[in-house]
Protein backbone atom coordinates (compact mmCIF):
# COMPACT_ATOMS: atom_id res chain seq x y z
CA UNK A 1 0.00 0.00 0.00
CA UNK A 2 1.39 3.46 -1.09
CA UNK A 3 2.77 5.05 2.23
CA UNK A 4 1.24 8.40 3.22
CA UNK A 5 3.19 11.79 4.32
CA UNK A 6 3.86 11.82 7.45
CA UNK A 7 2.12 14.53 9.72
CA UNK A 8 3.51 17.94 9.97
CA UNK A 9 6.81 18.45 11.95
CA UNK A 10 7.85 21.02 14.06
CA UNK A 11 10.08 23.62 12.73
CA UNK A 12 13.64 23.93 14.76
CA UNK A 13 16.15 26.23 14.64
CA UNK A 14 18.42 27.67 11.59
CA UNK A 15 21.98 27.45 12.07
CA UNK A 16 24.50 29.03 10.22
CA UNK A 17 28.05 27.50 9.36
CA UNK A 18 31.18 28.33 7.11
CA UNK A 19 32.54 25.47 4.91
CA UNK A 20 35.78 24.49 4.53
CA UNK A 21 37.46 27.12 1.79
CA UNK A 22 36.68 26.46 -1.61
CA UNK A 23 38.46 26.94 -4.96
CA UNK A 24 38.03 30.18 -7.10
CA UNK A 25 35.38 29.89 -9.34
CA UNK A 26 35.22 31.19 -13.00
CA UNK A 27 31.49 31.81 -14.28
CA UNK A 28 30.85 32.64 -18.06
CA UNK A 29 30.76 36.59 -18.67
CA UNK A 30 27.62 36.04 -20.27
CA UNK A 31 25.75 35.73 -17.06
CA UNK A 32 24.22 31.67 -18.29
CA UNK A 33 25.88 30.39 -14.96
CA UNK A 34 27.92 28.19 -16.59
CA UNK A 35 31.07 26.87 -14.74
CA UNK A 36 34.27 27.38 -16.95
CA UNK A 37 36.87 25.57 -14.99
CA UNK A 38 35.97 22.22 -15.75
CA UNK A 39 36.48 20.97 -12.65
CA UNK A 40 33.35 19.56 -10.26
CA UNK A 41 32.12 22.47 -7.95
CA UNK A 42 30.40 21.84 -4.64
CA UNK A 43 29.51 24.18 -1.58
CA UNK A 44 29.35 28.08 -2.51
CA UNK A 45 32.28 30.24 -1.53
CA UNK A 46 30.75 32.02 1.00
CA UNK A 47 28.00 30.12 3.91
CA UNK A 48 24.69 31.33 3.78
CA UNK A 49 21.51 30.86 6.14
CA UNK A 50 19.60 28.41 5.91
CA UNK A 51 16.41 28.73 3.94
CA UNK A 52 12.73 29.66 5.99
CA UNK A 53 10.77 28.27 3.01
CA UNK A 54 10.56 26.52 -0.50
CA UNK A 55 10.79 28.08 -3.70
CA UNK A 56 8.35 25.69 -4.75
CA UNK A 57 5.40 24.81 -2.65
CA UNK A 58 5.13 20.90 -1.85
CA UNK A 59 1.83 20.36 -2.20
CA UNK A 60 -0.03 17.27 -0.66
CA UNK A 61 0.70 14.06 -2.76
CA UNK A 62 -1.95 12.02 -1.63
CA UNK A 63 -4.28 12.23 -5.22
CA UNK A 64 -1.56 10.92 -7.06
CA UNK A 65 0.16 8.35 -4.54
CA UNK A 66 -3.65 6.70 -5.66
CA UNK A 67 -2.43 7.17 -9.03
CA UNK A 68 0.66 4.31 -8.66
CA UNK A 69 0.12 0.71 -9.34
CA UNK A 70 1.49 -0.90 -6.35
CA UNK A 71 3.45 -3.53 -7.18
CA UNK A 72 4.66 -2.53 -10.49
CA UNK A 73 8.59 -2.61 -11.03
CA UNK A 74 10.46 -0.45 -13.27
CA UNK A 75 13.09 -0.89 -15.70
CA UNK A 76 16.77 -0.48 -14.77
CA UNK A 77 18.17 2.63 -16.66
CA UNK A 78 20.93 1.50 -18.78
CA UNK A 79 24.99 2.80 -17.66
CA UNK A 80 25.92 5.23 -19.79
CA UNK A 81 29.33 3.94 -19.78
CA UNK A 82 30.66 0.14 -19.44
CA UNK A 83 32.93 1.02 -17.01
CA UNK A 84 30.27 0.75 -13.59
CA UNK A 85 33.87 1.48 -11.26
CA UNK A 86 34.43 5.73 -10.07
CA UNK A 87 37.59 6.50 -8.95
CA UNK A 88 37.69 8.51 -5.74
CA UNK A 89 39.67 10.89 -8.03
CA UNK A 90 37.97 11.74 -10.11
CA UNK A 91 34.76 13.13 -8.41
CA UNK A 92 37.35 16.07 -6.98
CA UNK A 93 38.48 16.48 -10.60
CA UNK A 94 41.83 18.21 -10.41
CA UNK A 95 42.22 18.10 -6.66
CA UNK A 96 41.79 14.15 -6.83
CA UNK A 97 45.00 12.65 -7.40
CA UNK A 98 46.20 14.76 -4.26
CA UNK A 99 43.17 14.07 -2.24
CA UNK A 100 44.04 10.23 -2.80
CA UNK A 101 47.55 10.54 -1.98
CA UNK A 102 46.56 12.61 1.15
CA UNK A 103 44.23 9.67 2.66
CA UNK A 104 46.52 7.03 1.61
CA UNK A 105 49.87 8.82 3.60
CA UNK A 106 47.62 9.74 6.71
CA UNK A 107 45.88 5.72 6.33
CA UNK A 108 42.59 7.35 6.93
CA UNK A 109 39.24 7.98 5.13
CA UNK A 110 36.52 9.46 6.33
CA UNK A 111 33.43 10.11 4.43
CA UNK A 112 29.23 10.65 5.16
CA UNK A 113 26.20 8.26 4.35
CA UNK A 114 22.58 9.91 4.75
CA UNK A 115 19.29 8.89 3.43
CA UNK A 116 15.92 9.72 2.93
CA UNK A 117 16.45 13.59 3.07
CA UNK A 118 14.24 15.18 0.81
CA UNK A 119 11.68 17.37 2.93
CA UNK A 120 8.09 17.97 1.84
CA UNK A 121 6.89 20.22 4.67
CA UNK A 122 9.58 22.84 4.54
CA UNK A 123 13.57 23.18 4.88
CA UNK A 124 13.84 22.78 8.45
CA UNK A 125 15.06 18.98 9.56
CA UNK A 126 16.97 18.54 6.13
CA UNK A 127 18.61 21.69 7.06
CA UNK A 128 19.79 20.63 10.63
CA UNK A 129 21.05 17.47 9.27
CA UNK A 130 23.19 18.79 6.54
CA UNK A 131 24.37 21.98 9.39
CA UNK A 132 25.88 19.39 11.69
CA UNK A 133 27.48 17.37 8.65
CA UNK A 134 29.43 20.35 7.13
CA UNK A 135 30.21 20.71 10.89
CA UNK A 136 32.43 18.07 10.70
CA UNK A 137 34.73 19.98 8.11
CA UNK A 138 35.88 22.47 10.52
CA UNK A 139 37.50 19.47 12.64
CA UNK A 140 41.20 20.65 13.00
CA UNK A 141 42.82 17.34 11.82
CA UNK A 142 42.45 17.14 7.96
CA UNK A 143 42.52 13.05 7.87
CA UNK A 144 39.24 13.84 10.25
CA UNK A 145 37.28 15.57 7.50
CA UNK A 146 34.88 13.78 4.91
CA UNK A 147 36.01 12.97 1.51
CA UNK A 148 32.66 12.64 0.67
CA UNK A 149 28.98 12.02 1.16
CA UNK A 150 27.62 8.26 0.03
CA UNK A 151 23.80 9.17 -0.29
CA UNK A 152 21.20 6.01 0.58
CA UNK A 153 18.45 7.45 -1.48
CA UNK A 154 14.99 9.12 -1.66
CA UNK A 155 17.07 12.80 -2.33
CA UNK A 156 13.48 14.24 -3.45
CA UNK A 157 9.78 13.00 -2.89
CA UNK A 158 7.81 12.26 -3.81
CA UNK A 159 8.16 11.13 -7.16
CA UNK A 160 11.69 12.15 -7.88
CA UNK A 161 10.68 15.40 -9.92
CA UNK A 162 12.78 17.85 -11.39
CA UNK A 163 10.91 20.84 -9.88
CA UNK A 164 11.61 19.49 -6.33
CA UNK A 165 15.64 19.20 -6.99
CA UNK A 166 16.50 22.79 -6.01
CA UNK A 167 14.77 22.76 -2.66
CA UNK A 168 15.54 19.56 -1.36
CA UNK A 169 18.95 18.91 -2.90
CA UNK A 170 21.25 21.60 -4.00
CA UNK A 171 19.37 24.73 -1.79
CA UNK A 172 20.21 22.23 1.69
CA UNK A 173 23.83 20.98 0.31
CA UNK A 174 24.76 24.28 -0.95
CA UNK A 175 27.28 24.56 2.48
CA UNK A 176 28.76 21.14 1.99
CA UNK A 177 32.29 21.62 0.28
CA UNK A 178 32.59 17.83 -0.76
CA UNK A 179 31.53 15.50 -3.41
CA UNK A 180 27.72 14.11 -2.73
CA UNK A 181 27.41 10.48 -5.39
CA UNK A 182 24.12 8.66 -4.53
CA UNK A 183 21.63 5.69 -5.20
CA UNK A 184 18.20 6.54 -6.27
CA UNK A 185 15.42 5.44 -3.37
CA UNK A 186 12.13 4.24 -4.32
CA UNK A 187 10.81 7.88 -4.44
CA UNK A 188 13.35 8.88 -7.01
CA UNK A 189 12.32 6.08 -9.42
CA UNK A 190 8.32 6.16 -8.37
CA UNK A 191 5.86 6.83 -11.07
CA UNK A 192 2.15 7.16 -10.83
CA UNK A 193 -0.20 6.52 -13.66
CA UNK A 194 -0.05 9.86 -15.71
CA UNK A 195 3.30 11.12 -15.06
CA UNK A 196 5.11 12.50 -18.27
CA UNK A 197 8.59 12.05 -16.88
CA UNK A 198 9.62 8.53 -17.17
CA UNK A 199 11.49 6.63 -14.18
CA UNK A 200 14.71 8.42 -12.75
CA UNK A 201 14.80 11.15 -15.47
CA UNK A 202 15.64 13.76 -13.18
CA UNK A 203 17.99 11.41 -10.95
CA UNK A 204 19.85 10.68 -14.13
CA UNK A 205 20.06 14.24 -15.05
CA UNK A 206 21.61 15.44 -11.89
CA UNK A 207 23.79 12.64 -10.86
CA UNK A 208 24.47 10.74 -13.81
CA UNK A 209 26.09 13.08 -16.46
CA UNK A 210 29.09 12.24 -18.88
CA UNK A 211 30.98 15.94 -17.17
CA UNK A 212 30.27 17.65 -14.41
CA UNK A 213 28.06 20.45 -15.82
CA UNK A 214 25.85 22.94 -14.54
CA UNK A 215 22.46 21.52 -13.66
CA UNK A 216 18.88 23.20 -14.93
CA UNK A 217 17.55 22.47 -11.27
CA UNK A 218 20.63 24.29 -9.31
CA UNK A 219 19.61 27.81 -9.68
CA UNK A 220 22.40 30.47 -8.47
CA UNK A 221 24.04 27.62 -7.19
CA UNK A 222 27.31 26.11 -8.33
CA UNK A 223 27.18 22.71 -7.30
CA UNK A 224 27.77 20.62 -10.60
CA UNK A 225 26.08 17.20 -11.23
CA UNK A 226 27.35 14.10 -10.34
CA UNK A 227 29.50 12.06 -13.08
CA UNK A 228 28.34 8.43 -11.93
CA UNK A 229 28.02 5.82 -14.37
CA UNK A 230 24.77 4.53 -13.84
CA UNK A 231 22.04 4.46 -10.91
CA UNK A 232 24.47 1.53 -9.57
CA UNK A 233 28.46 1.54 -9.44
CA UNK A 234 31.32 0.40 -7.50
CA UNK A 235 33.34 3.49 -5.69
CA UNK A 236 37.02 2.82 -5.70
CA UNK A 237 38.27 5.19 -2.85
CA UNK A 238 41.25 4.21 -0.34
CA UNK A 239 41.00 1.61 2.15
CA UNK A 240 37.31 0.59 0.97
CA UNK A 241 35.05 -0.20 -1.87
CA UNK A 242 31.32 0.98 -1.65
CA UNK A 243 29.05 -1.25 -4.12
CA UNK A 244 25.88 1.05 -4.47
CA UNK A 245 22.99 -1.09 -5.77
CA UNK A 246 19.19 0.33 -7.08
CA UNK A 247 16.69 -1.79 -4.93
CA UNK A 248 13.76 -0.19 -7.70
CA UNK A 249 10.43 1.48 -6.64
CA UNK A 250 8.70 -0.59 -4.09
CA UNK A 251 7.58 0.48 -1.13
CA UNK A 252 8.47 -2.87 -0.03
CA UNK A 253 10.25 -4.79 -0.60
CA UNK A 254 13.56 -4.10 -2.41
CA UNK A 255 14.48 -5.80 -5.79
CA UNK A 256 17.61 -5.57 -7.63
CA UNK A 257 16.90 -8.57 -9.95
CA UNK A 258 14.45 -10.38 -11.74
CA UNK A 259 14.33 -13.09 -8.85
CA UNK A 260 13.76 -15.74 -11.90
CA UNK A 261 10.48 -14.14 -13.29
CA UNK A 262 11.16 -13.94 -17.14
CA UNK A 263 8.16 -11.43 -17.07
CA UNK A 264 9.58 -9.14 -14.49
CA UNK A 265 10.73 -5.60 -15.65
CA UNK A 266 14.10 -5.85 -13.72
CA UNK A 267 16.58 -7.85 -15.97
CA UNK A 268 19.67 -9.43 -13.78
CA UNK A 269 22.29 -6.90 -14.91
CA UNK A 270 23.21 -5.74 -11.37
CA UNK A 271 23.79 -9.45 -10.48
CA UNK A 272 26.20 -9.14 -13.25
CA UNK A 273 27.60 -5.90 -11.69
CA UNK A 274 27.88 -7.29 -8.49
CA UNK A 275 29.37 -10.24 -9.04
CA UNK A 276 32.56 -8.11 -10.89
CA UNK A 277 32.25 -5.45 -8.50
CA UNK A 278 33.35 -7.97 -5.62
CA UNK A 279 35.79 -9.95 -7.65
CA UNK A 280 37.66 -6.89 -8.30
CA UNK A 281 37.64 -6.02 -4.77
CA UNK A 282 38.82 -9.25 -3.50
CA UNK A 283 41.66 -9.28 -5.88
CA UNK A 284 42.60 -6.12 -4.71
CA UNK A 285 42.68 -7.08 -1.03
CA UNK A 286 40.20 -4.30 0.34
CA UNK A 287 37.09 -4.51 2.64
CA UNK A 288 33.64 -3.66 0.64
CA UNK A 289 30.42 -1.85 2.13
CA UNK A 290 27.39 -3.00 0.33
CA UNK A 291 24.20 -0.06 -0.01
CA UNK A 292 20.53 -0.35 -1.18
CA UNK A 293 18.21 2.08 -0.25
CA UNK A 294 15.58 -0.83 0.98
CA UNK A 295 17.14 -2.26 4.00
CA UNK A 296 17.95 -6.41 4.65
CA UNK A 297 16.66 -5.83 7.51
CA UNK A 298 13.68 -3.91 9.53
CA UNK A 299 11.37 -3.29 12.35
CA UNK A 300 10.23 -0.06 11.87
CA UNK A 301 6.33 0.20 11.53
CA UNK A 302 6.11 1.41 7.97
CA UNK A 303 9.04 -0.71 6.30
CA UNK A 304 10.02 -4.06 6.74
CA UNK A 305 13.08 -6.23 5.31
CA UNK A 306 13.62 -7.83 1.99
CA UNK A 307 14.81 -11.34 2.47
CA UNK A 308 15.10 -12.22 -1.58
CA UNK A 309 17.39 -9.20 -2.30
CA UNK A 310 19.26 -10.13 0.66
CA UNK A 311 18.96 -14.11 -0.57
CA UNK A 312 20.52 -12.24 -4.35
CA UNK A 313 23.37 -10.86 -2.71
CA UNK A 314 24.67 -13.27 -0.49
CA UNK A 315 24.74 -15.73 -3.33
CA UNK A 316 27.20 -13.66 -4.95
CA UNK A 317 28.94 -13.01 -1.84
CA UNK A 318 29.20 -17.16 -1.23
CA UNK A 319 29.80 -17.97 -4.92
CA UNK A 320 32.76 -14.97 -4.98
CA UNK A 321 34.20 -15.79 -1.38
CA UNK A 322 33.83 -11.73 -0.20
CA UNK A 323 31.65 -11.23 2.21
CA UNK A 324 30.94 -6.96 2.77
CA UNK A 325 32.48 -5.44 6.47
CA UNK A 326 28.92 -3.75 6.58
CA UNK A 327 25.37 -3.35 4.90
CA UNK A 328 24.30 0.53 5.01
CA UNK A 329 20.59 0.99 3.77
CA UNK A 330 17.85 3.45 4.70
CA UNK A 331 13.91 3.84 3.29
CA UNK A 332 12.91 3.20 7.18
CA UNK A 333 13.32 6.55 8.71
CA UNK A 334 15.06 6.17 11.57
CA UNK A 335 18.15 4.23 12.75
CA UNK A 336 18.40 0.79 13.53
CA UNK A 337 21.73 -1.37 13.33
CA UNK A 338 21.58 -5.30 13.49
CA UNK A 339 24.60 -7.58 14.08
CA UNK A 340 24.16 -10.83 11.49
CA UNK A 341 26.67 -13.39 11.90
CA UNK A 342 27.00 -15.30 9.12
CA UNK A 343 30.31 -17.58 7.55
CA UNK A 344 31.67 -17.12 10.57
CA UNK A 345 32.00 -12.85 10.19
CA UNK A 346 29.64 -10.63 12.37
CA UNK A 347 28.32 -8.12 9.93
CA UNK A 348 26.61 -4.92 10.96
CA UNK A 349 23.38 -4.31 8.99
CA UNK A 350 22.68 -0.51 10.02
CA UNK A 351 19.39 1.41 8.83
CA UNK A 352 19.63 5.08 8.32
CA UNK A 353 17.05 6.73 6.68
CA UNK A 354 16.63 10.02 9.07
CA UNK A 355 18.74 12.40 7.17
CA UNK A 356 15.41 14.95 7.12
CA UNK A 357 12.07 13.74 5.58
CA UNK A 358 9.99 12.37 8.18
CA UNK A 359 10.22 9.99 11.16
CA UNK A 360 8.45 6.52 11.56
CA UNK A 361 8.63 4.52 14.67
CA UNK A 362 9.52 0.94 14.94
CA UNK A 363 6.83 -1.36 15.05
CA UNK A 364 7.30 -2.05 18.31
CA UNK A 365 6.74 1.57 19.43
CA UNK A 366 3.81 0.97 22.28
CA UNK A 367 6.53 -1.19 23.70
CA UNK A 368 10.29 -0.17 23.73
CA UNK A 369 12.15 -2.91 23.06
CA UNK A 370 15.19 -3.23 25.52
CA UNK A 371 18.23 -4.39 23.61
CA UNK A 372 19.95 -6.38 22.35
CA UNK A 373 17.52 -7.88 21.21
CA UNK A 374 17.93 -11.20 19.37
CA UNK A 375 15.60 -11.66 16.48
CA UNK A 376 17.60 -14.95 15.15
CA UNK A 377 20.21 -17.05 16.01
CA UNK A 378 21.92 -15.19 13.02
CA UNK A 379 20.73 -11.67 13.37
CA UNK A 380 20.80 -9.49 16.47
CA UNK A 381 18.99 -5.75 16.68
CA UNK A 382 21.64 -4.28 18.71
CA UNK A 383 20.67 -0.47 19.02
CA UNK A 384 18.13 1.70 17.24
CA UNK A 385 16.23 5.97 17.47
CA UNK A 386 13.24 6.03 16.29
CA UNK A 387 13.39 10.28 17.92
CA UNK A 388 15.84 11.99 15.55
CA UNK A 389 17.28 12.76 12.77
CA UNK A 390 20.86 12.22 11.71
CA UNK A 391 23.79 10.41 9.01
CA UNK A 392 26.61 8.24 9.52
CA UNK A 393 30.19 9.28 9.66
CA UNK A 394 32.01 6.35 8.72
CA UNK A 395 36.08 6.35 9.21
CA UNK A 396 38.30 3.54 8.04
CA UNK A 397 42.11 3.28 9.14
CA UNK A 398 43.98 1.02 11.24
CA UNK A 399 43.05 -1.98 10.28
CA UNK A 400 38.78 -0.84 11.44
CA UNK A 401 35.47 0.94 9.77
CA UNK A 402 34.45 2.57 12.21
CA UNK A 403 30.30 3.52 11.83
CA UNK A 404 28.97 6.54 13.56
CA UNK A 405 25.64 7.98 14.13
CA UNK A 406 25.24 11.16 15.13
CA UNK A 407 21.96 12.59 15.74
CA UNK A 408 21.10 16.67 15.41
CA UNK A 409 19.20 16.34 19.44
CA UNK A 410 23.06 16.66 20.70
CA UNK A 411 23.44 19.39 18.39
CA UNK A 412 24.83 21.11 15.64
CA UNK A 413 29.00 21.24 17.04
CA UNK A 414 28.39 18.34 18.72
CA UNK A 415 31.11 15.66 17.97
CA UNK A 416 30.35 12.62 20.22
CA UNK A 417 28.20 9.87 18.09
CA UNK A 418 25.08 8.67 19.94
CA UNK A 419 25.62 4.91 18.54
CA UNK A 420 28.86 3.36 17.21
CA UNK A 421 30.33 0.17 15.89
CA UNK A 422 33.42 -0.95 15.08
CA UNK A 423 34.91 -3.60 12.85
CA UNK A 424 38.07 -5.63 12.78
CA UNK A 425 39.00 -5.79 8.77
CA UNK A 426 41.11 -8.59 9.06
CA UNK A 427 38.87 -10.77 11.86
CA UNK A 428 35.55 -9.69 10.06
CA UNK A 429 34.62 -9.23 14.07
CA UNK A 430 33.47 -6.62 15.94
CA UNK A 431 35.67 -4.79 18.24
CA UNK A 432 34.94 -2.56 21.16
CA UNK A 433 35.70 1.19 19.85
Amino acid sequence: MARKPPPPQKQKTKHKHKPARQPVVTKDPSGSGAILTGDPQFGQPVASQDPTKFTVEHGNDNQLYNLVKAGLLQKIPPPRTQNLTVPLASIWGSSGAARVAAIQKAGQIVFHVVGDTGSVLGPATQSLVADKMVADFTDPNPADRPQFCFHLGDVVYSFGEAKYYYDQFYDPYRNYPAPIVAIPGNHDGQVYSTDSALSLTAFLENFVTAVPKKSLQSGGLIRTTMTQPAVYFALDAPLITIIGLYSNVLEDPGVISSQGDKTSPVDDQQLTFLTAALTQAKAAGKPVIIATHHPPYSGGSAHGGSPAMLADIDGICQKVGIWPHAHLSGHAHNYQRYTRTVNGFEIPYIVSGDGGHGLTAMATASTPLRTPYVISSQVTLENYNDQDYGYMRVVVGGGQIRIEFHGIATGVDAKSPVDVVTVDIASHKMVAS
